[in-house]
């Protein structure tokens, strides 16, 4: 089957914000992979949507990735037949190689030569975002980096929203001994995590040292309530969806453990950080790269009858608590 490309311009804004659960995506069968990208550096106003299908896209599905970026309004979209090759690979070709902290992203096209003391990871996005190119995600990875050099200690750690499963990569490469979760609201891509967890050498399992993988909207899920409270989580997600999950995050997290927050602007950093504190929890660093800010969070001591501490494992087994 023939392969399609649909191009429409768009806003950063709308960009960031393209829900891919809406209603118009999933009415579409098969749905589209979609990309975002700057066309102008630094222009808000400049950027564009890509829509890939497998076959030719009838007016109903154009009309659906139309409504996706409203600014396009009035615009023809640009559609065209891609050559017989891989798209993925096409439109990955043109991304450069990240180096964030002690960590170096590439794509299978773009390794390069890599810096001396790196920890290599090979990242294809396909069905889902989050290479390593984007500023909050290399925040995230130099926020991770910082967190191993202060020495912390992590035992049980959690990726909320995971993408591709980079970050939970690069956390479990700090702290190898970890028990390690990594859980997303779209099933797509956790298929992706597993994909990359395979070719970078990641260990799948519930073990210690290995990856337990969670399609989960927040944190409602027997996997993630079952193996909390952790000492580290990881949450590179949109501004709303954070607020909104403050109170289960922060349930969630082991009194002192850390919590990198990322996915919001700079305007978008406060008001994060407050809904933060009301749950207990202190801004105790920043990164801010680009228009990108990293919080990293540290939840206070509790005292009481509501305090959470760590089940009684077996050895090998995570910790848990079973439910709040």
């Amino acid at each position: 089957m023939s392969s399609w490309k649909v191009t429409l311009p768009c806003t950063r804004d709308e960009a960031e914000a393209i829900d891919f659960e809406s209603a118009e995506l999933l009415g579409l069968d098969p749905s589209p992979v979609l990309l975002t990208s700057e066309t102008i550096p630094d222009d808000p106003a400049s950027w564009q949507l890509e829509a890939y299908f497998d076959g030719k896209p009838n007016s109903g599905m154009i009309d659906a990735v139309h409504s996706l970026v409203p600014s396009s309004r009035g615009v023809k979209a640009q559609i065209e037949k891609l050559r017989d090759e891989d798209w993925v690979t096409m439109s990955q070709s043109g991304i450069e190689p990240v180096r964030a902290g002690r960590f170096y992203v590439h794509t299978a096209n773009n390794k390069g030569k890599v810096p001396a003391g790196a920890k290599a990871f090979r990242i294809d996005a396909g069905l889902a975002f989050g290479t390593g190119t984007h500023e909050t995600t290399a925040g995230c990875l130099m926020t991770l980096d910082a967190l191993k050099r202060s020495g912390a200690q992590v035992r049980n750690l959690l990726d909320l929203g995971t993408g591709t499963g980079l970050l939970a990569f690069a956390a479990m490469h700090l702290w190898p001994r970890a028990h390690a979760t990594a859980s997303d609201i779209d099933p797509r891509s956790i298929e992706v995590t597993a994909d990359n967890a395979d070719i970078n050498g990641v260990a799948l399992g519930g073990g210690m040292g290995e990856l337990a993988l969670a399609a989960a909207p927040g944190m409602q899920h027997p996997l993630l309530i079952g193996r909390a409270p952790y000492d580290l989580i990881i949450a590179n997600i949109l501004a709303g969806p954070l607020i909104e999950l403050a109170p289960h995050v922060a349930m969630a997290l082991a009194d002192r453990g850390t919590l990198i927050v990322a996915g919001l602007l700079k305007g978008q950093a406060e008001a994060v950080a407050t809904a933060y504190r009301r749950q207990g929890l202190r801004l105790a660093g920043r990164i801010d790269n680009g228009d990108w800010p990293a919080l990293r969070l540290v939840k206070r001591t509790r005292y009481g009858a509501d305090r959470v501490t760590r089940g009684q494992g077996g050895p090998g087994e995570a910790p848990g608590f079973g439910s709040w």
